[in-house]
């Protein structure tokens, strides 16, 4: 059922109440999600992205229900991933000829996932169409933002930013609107979303959001490809987003470690309460990654200043876990962030040089380039070591 955005402009896109993984199983989505696509009826009638393929079917019979397939005129894709193409392949069997406008490296997604040679029309940033009434769309390219296809249109009279990925969550809700929604939930799922795939861009971005913003387009609606549609101050998230991608950070330290038989994490509980001691006002969190959603935690890495990362000595090197969750972050493209490691060991002590080595590599400024190790289990001397550590992280 199309829903309306503002005069002529429908969201004609698919709620997903259950989606739980996304990316594959690469990020986690516990408040579900939405492809969302948009119809724009003046003179011409454009569809504005289509949504993923599981929904397709029924995607391409709501549409034939609401405006019927043979009066689109003109479809945008944004974007050629999946999640926004994936009812493509449907919708162009029942309307092959129409045009397509997208840009020159979006044919390359495209063609490269459907091996269709649709009707494609290359736009790139300021190209423009005539949909009647006295409106235009004009492109902008985003291209790594966050795929080298991406690119927004804007929509002249209503001003509407139809910004595909760029200032999304996934999010699934009714409300549709910013104004309707718990902002708590909308911004925690906006901060998780920016953490987990746009943060890798931030050079990129800065230069495309003052390029937006030197377009001096109004900007009434930014309408999302994914979550919540802004329109109550939608510039805020752009506003968001320039804070965000100055290498972030809050007065937060988060100390992220395994334990195999609970020693590292007596070393991080004191870290802690040594950190707390030397600095009240610092909020410090504790988690064990293996018993944290991975795409939260990165979230806490994303606005800490500081993180602690821990694990015993295994095999002559760390736990997995631990490892992965430091690739993870390392393909993400921290700045301006600091690092330290601890952990305990029984026989061969290597954990502190190999998680030092790791964070490094990932960007990580190391405050003590030894860390801190305790052999076998800690004693209350070695807990207070470890409360000393924790002051010496806090003062750095």
């Amino acid at each position: 059922m199309k829903k309306k955005i503002k005069n002529n402009v429908y969201w004609v896109g698919i709620t997903d109440w259950d989606l739980r993984s996304f990316h594959g199983n690469d990020y986690s989505t516990h408040s579900g999600s939405s492809y969302n696509s948009y119809l724009i009826q003046e003179e011409k009638t454009v569809l504005i992205d289509t949504v993923w393929a599981p929904f397709a079917d029924q995607f391409v019979e709501n549409l034939e229900e609401e405006v019927g397939l043979k009066n689109i005129d003109f479809i945008v894709m944004n974007h050629g991933e999946v999640d926004h193409s994936g009812a493509l392949v449907k919708l162009m069997e029942k309307i092959p000829d129409t045009p397509i406008y997208c840009t020159a490296n979006a044919i390359k997604s495209l063609t490269g996932q459907y091996h269709k040679d649709w009707n494609f029309n290359i736009v790139k940033t300021g190209d423009r169409l005539d949909i009647g009434n006295g409106k235009e769309l004009i492109f902008v390219q985003m291209s790594m933002l966050h795929w080298p296809d991406s690119m927004a249109t804007y929509l002249t009279g209503d001003n509407i930013l139809f910004s595909n990925d760029a200032f999304g969550q996934h999010y699934a809700t009714e409300l549709m609107f910013n104004d309707l929604v718990d902002e708590c939930v909308l911004y925690k799922e906006a901060k998780k979303y920016y953490a987990n795939i746009i943060n890798p861009f931030n050079p990129l971005l800065i230069k495309k959001l003052d390029e937006i913003v030197s377009l001096k387009l109004p900007i009434d609606i930014i309408a999302t490809s994914h979550g919540v549609i802004w329109r109550d101050n939608p510039m805020q998230i752009v506003e968001k987003y320039y804070e965000w991608a100055n290498n972030y950070q809050e007065n937060q330290i988060t100390i992220i470690y395994d334990t195999m038989w609970d020693g590292t994490k007596a070393l991080a509980e004191n870290i802690s309460k040594g950190i707390q001691l030397a600095d009240p006002d610092v909020n410090v969190k504790i988690f064990n990654v293996s018993k944290t959603d991975e795409n939260d935690l990165v979230t806490e890495v994303f606005q800490s200043k500081s993180i602690i990362v821990g694990s015993p000595t295994v095999n002559n090197t760390i736990l997995s876990s631990v490892a992965g969750f430091i690739q993870l972050i390392k393909r993400l493209k921290f700045k301006d962030k600091k690092a330290a490691s601890f952990g305990c060991y029984g026989w061969s002590g290597e954990c502190t040089k190999i998680l030092n080595e790791l964070l490094s590599d990932a960007g990580f400024s190391l405050i003590d380039d030894e860390g801190f190790k305790v052999m076998w289990n800690p004693d209350e001397e070695k807990k207070n070591e470890a409360i000393e550590f924790g002051k010496k992280i806090a003062k750095a």
